[in-house]
Parts: C-alpha cells; structure tokens; sequence
C-alpha cells in the first residue's frame, strides 16, 4: 500500500501488530472498565444501556480473537466498533463515562 506520495504506507510495526491497533485495543479495554449505566436502574432505557454494553463486549472480544488469530484489519474493524458503541452510548447518555473526554465524545 503506498501513501499520497508514492512512498509506502507503514500500518504496522515490523514485529507485531499495528501501533494503533494496540492504541484502541487499549483504549477500548479502559473505557469499558470506566463505563457504567447511565439511567436509572428500573428505567426503561435501561435495557437500551445494557445492550450498549453488550455490544461493546462482544465487538471487543470479537477484536481480540482476530488478533490472536493473526487477522490485524478484522480487529482494528472489530475494535473500532466497539469503541464506537461506548461512545455513542455516553454520548445519548445510556452510559455514564464519567466526563472523561480523552475517552469519549461528550456532549456539548
């Protein structure tokens, strides 16, 4: 693959999995840790918090299985998926991302 001028494009470190892969996989993994239900538990968005979550896990574990099986653009795909759940999720205020703004797009 070859960037804008030509020269190759480098998305990997030559003896393991991309720099941003990692970047995200850990990032991901820290904001599923920082994350909580954002409404109330008897609420009837609850349920939508909750699948938020679900999703999150799933796609992370989704990423981490195409990493250790050596698929490294299935799990950046995966891992970005799941980042995007979390953000969305806090962002509409399904979770709460306790105003951590390196981690996530908050509201205005």
């Amino acid at each position: 693959m070859s960037g804008p001028s030509g020269t190759p494009h480098r998305t990997e470190a030559p003896d393991g999995p991309p720099p941003l892969l990692e970047r995200y996989l850990r990032l991901t993994r820290e904001a599923l840790e920082l994350v909580r239900p954002g409404v109330p538990a008897r609420s009837f968005l609850r349920g939508g918090s909750e699948d938020v979550l679900a999703m999150a896990r799933a796609y992370l574990a989704d990423a981490e299985h195409f990493r250790a099986s050596g698929d490294r653009e299935r799990a950046l795909a995966a891992v970005s998926y799941a980042h995007g759940w979390l953000d969305a999720g806090v962002r509409l205020g399904l979770l709460d991302g306790q105003d951590d703004a390196a981690r996530f797009t908050l509201f205005r």
